[in-house]
């Protein structure tokens, strides 16, 4: 009954909870999914655009569960749906999705837009301004970049940390979270990668608190941690105490004579007993105030926006990324106020992780025993020409031989027919 009692009380809150979050647009790669997006033509006459297959990959956890991967290499790959136009002005705003770089990609971004105004679709490219751009970027072994790039009255501006993007052959999902008090979280896989503020993190505005550069330290601030104690009591008899003393096990020797060698002395050794000069030794200072620092004060250039937070209504969501090697997998796009839901929503997909990577062990597998294959027939192809190229070269050399034999012989033969040749 207790328990049927406290249901009652939460329903209310459970259903404003439910009404009061809103998923703004959920992309999971169904049937369907050609007429909410558009291709974009861009770079498609120089011949450099790519194009996207609808696929559940290589090595799925669900073969059911399909997404859209890039499909050619050293391509351009621009798509894009339209949504209805939405503010997050006094809301949490919620970018999810998940991607997996099934290549191994050598140079090429992962990364998702979210695009405001009036985007022609057809030609949606790199140029194109954004206001949100979030996702990994990966080149080399140096760069793994997870970027968060805002745009604040028409200017760009990176996130300020550094921050690693996964780089293995599996699904990841990418979640950033940004709320009303101008906070953020980044999260990967439902983990909290990092968070922090806008005002901090991102070179938008000035910063609240400059240092003041001329604050001087008072002079009676005292930074010594430790002092030497006013009140030594040296030990006594501590002066009197010799650096080396005879060697107590020293005897002396045999063929000693005094009367030649005069008295014999036994040689000295370092004082075990010995401390070195007596100095005042180091006690806790009452008068410490730690280490001074250079006092902030408020910045005199900075002036608030306390709608920071806010991006230009959105319109559209894209993927618009470059890559050298194609194969990474898009899915599960989500845009919503609700972090728990972004997270039901990980966890949904990741009910099969250990599916997925079962079957990404076996189809490693099945890669490296046919690079082995290939390998081993590479081997025999290359020892069979050798063998042809040896044949031939002992052929040829045959060869020579006869014509050698045989222009000697006509040579010794003319010699004895014509002796005077």
């Amino acid at each position: 009954m207790a328990k049927l009692k406290m249901l009652q009380l939460l329903l209310p809150f459970l259903l404003f909870w439910l009404s009061a979050s809103e998923i703004i647009f959920e992309e999971r790669f169904e049937d369907g999914w050609h007429s909410r997006w558009v291709r974009s033509d861009w770079k498609k006459s120089e011949g450099k655009a790519g194009s996207f297959k609808h696929t559940a990959g290589k090595w799925p956890g669900d073969p059911d569960d399909k997404g859209i991967q890039t499909n050619n290499d050293a391509s351009h790959f621009a798509i894009s749906a339209k949504l209805d136009e939405f503010t997050n002005k006094n809301r949490t705003l919620v970018l999810q999705y998940s991607i997996r770089f099934e290549q191994e990609i050598e140079c090429g971004g992962g990364y998702i837009k979210l695009l405001s105004g009036f985007v022609n679709q057809k030609k949606f490219g790199g140029d194109t301004p954004y206001s949100l751009m979030f996702g990994p970027d990966i080149c080399g072994s140096q760069t793994k970049k997870l970027h968060v790039i805002l745009s604040y009255q028409g200017q760009n501006y990176p996130l300020k940390k550094e921050l690693e993007c996964e780089t293995d052959r599996l699904t990841h999902f990418y979640t950033f979270v940004l709320r009303p008090d101008a906070t953020y979280s980044i999260l990967i896989d439902n983990r909290e990668r990092d968070s922090g503020s806008m005002y901090t993190d991102w070179d938008i505005l000035p910063p609240q608190k400059i240092k003041d550069v001329n604050a001087k330290k008072p002079a009676d601030w005292d930074d010594r941690e430790y002092i030497e104690d006013p009140n030594p009591v040296k030990p006594e008899g501590y002066d009197s105490i010799p650096k080396e003393i005879p060697d107590p096990n020293a005897k002396q020797p045999d063929n000693w004579d005094e009367e030649e060698d005069g008295v014999w002395k036994p040689p000295k050794i370092p004082n075990p007993d010995y401390k070195g000069p007596w100095k005042r030794k180091k006690v806790k200072n009452p008068n410490y105030k730690g280490k001074w620092k250079i006092p902030y004060i408020d910045n005199p250039e900075f002036e608030d926006d306390p709608d920071l937070y806010v991006v230009k209504p959105i319109k559209y969501v894209g993927i618009e990324v470059w890559q050298v090697k194609a194969g990474s997998l898009f899915d599960n796009i989500l845009i919503c106020d609700d972090p728990s839901y972004a997270k039901q929503v990980v966890e949904e997909v990741f009910a099969h992780r250990e599916a997925e990577k079962e079957a990404f062990e076996e189809a490693e597998k099945v890669r490296k025993a046919q690079e082995e294959e290939e390998s081993r027939r590479a081997r025999e192809e290359g020892e069979r020409r050798r063998r042809e190229r040896g044949y031939d070269r002992r052929h040829r050399d045959r060869e020579r031989y006869r014509d050698r034999y045989k222009r000697v012989s006509l040579l010794h033969a003319s010699s004895n027919f014509f002796p005077f040749l």
